[in-house]
């Protein structure tokens, strides 16, 4: 809640780096663990004085009792506990009353600026400012601006960075790939001319009088073109010898089945004339009466063997 000095505050509060009240604050803490540190000591310091020496020892009838020693040393110890208790409470009482005073009269006296000063202090680090700030100053949002558009110039520079080193890597191996290497013998060998070894795409003009690539571009898109009226008549052709192919392959196919026809009809024909000159041969040993009666089977035996391997190959072709 902003109070009458607040404009003071928060002057003390640049100056000094933190708020008064955080001072006073760290002052009254530092207070507070000194007197835990000595309440601390006070209390080891009580319970290692044997309980005599503090007046809880046994009575002198009782010196050499163990069971009166023992009583005596934990009545000891109790005593030592609550007293240390109450020097604690007595203690933090009257620390924090006498710190709200000093609180109060640091906050008056010592950490404040007399009313109406603090417009005319400046501080250190508001040297060669003029104040009020004039209307061309920068404002928060256009640092942010400015920020933001620094961050995206450096995103684009190092793309760009990215893109040249990828470029010049590109263009490193189209060199390589058109240029032509000559390689300098080597001297243990016994080969002594130079040889040279060519690129893949040596074949490539890279003199300064070629032409251009954008010329070649568009020749090139200028033929498109005809060689799409080219394409568009070449494919009713195409389809035209796909069926001579069809044709011709098919034609094959049966030709490939009568070759097998043929050699069967041959090979029948000339088992049969084999058999009839058999039978011929037989006739003819048998007797001279017998010959022309042996010719007259012959030529009636060729005849019918004959028309059954006609049928026969009719039956083939069907």
């Amino acid at each position: 809640m902003l109070g009458p000095n607040a404009s003071a505050d928060a002057l003390l509060t640049e100056h000094l780096r933190y708020t008064p009240l955080s001072l006073i604050d760290d002052i009254i803490n530092t207070i507070n663990a000194i007197v835990y540190r000595a309440l601390t000591a006070v209390e080891t310091g009580l319970l290692r004085t044997s309980p005599h020496q503090l007046g809880f020892g046994p009575p002198s009838a009782q010196a050499n009792d163990e069971n009166a020693q023992q009583q005596a040393a934990e009545t000891s110890r109790a005593e030592i506990e609550n007293g240390v208790h109450q020097l604690e409470t007595l203690l933090e009482a009257t620390v924090d009353k006498t710190f709200d005073i000093f609180e109060i009269w640091t906050l008056r006296n010592v950490l404040k600026i007399p009313d109406g000063l603090d417009k005319w202090i400046r501080l250190a680090h508001y040297e060669n400012l003029t104040l009020p700030l004039p209307s061309t100053a920068p404002t928060p949002t256009s640092i942010q601006t400015l920020r933001q558009s620094l961050h995206a110039s450096q995103t684009l520079s190092l793309a760009l960075e990215a893109e040249h080193a990828s470029t010049t890597s590109l263009l490193c191996t189209l060199h390589t790939l058109t240029s032509t290497q000559t390689i300098k013998p080597d001297p243990s060998s016994t080969h002594t001319h130079p040889t040279t070894s060519s690129a893949p795409l040596s074949f490539l003009p890279t003199s300064q009088h070629s032409t251009p690539l954008s010329t070649s571009a568009q020749f090139t898109t200028s033929q498109l073109p005809a060689l799409r009226s080219l394409l568009s008549e070449l494919r009713p052709k195409l389809s035209s010898l796909n069926g001579l192919v069809e044709n011709e392959d098919a034609l094959r196919q049966r030709l490939d089945w009568e070759a097998p026809k043929e050699e069967r009809r041959a090979y029948v024909e000339g088992e049969a004339r084999r058999a009839v000159r058999g039978e011929m041969g037989t006739v003819e040993g048998s007797g001279g009466d017998k010959g022309e009666l042996g010719a007259g089977r012959e030529q009636s035996g060729v005849e019918a063997m004959e028309g059954i391997v006609e049928r026969g190959s009719l039956r083939d072709e069907e």
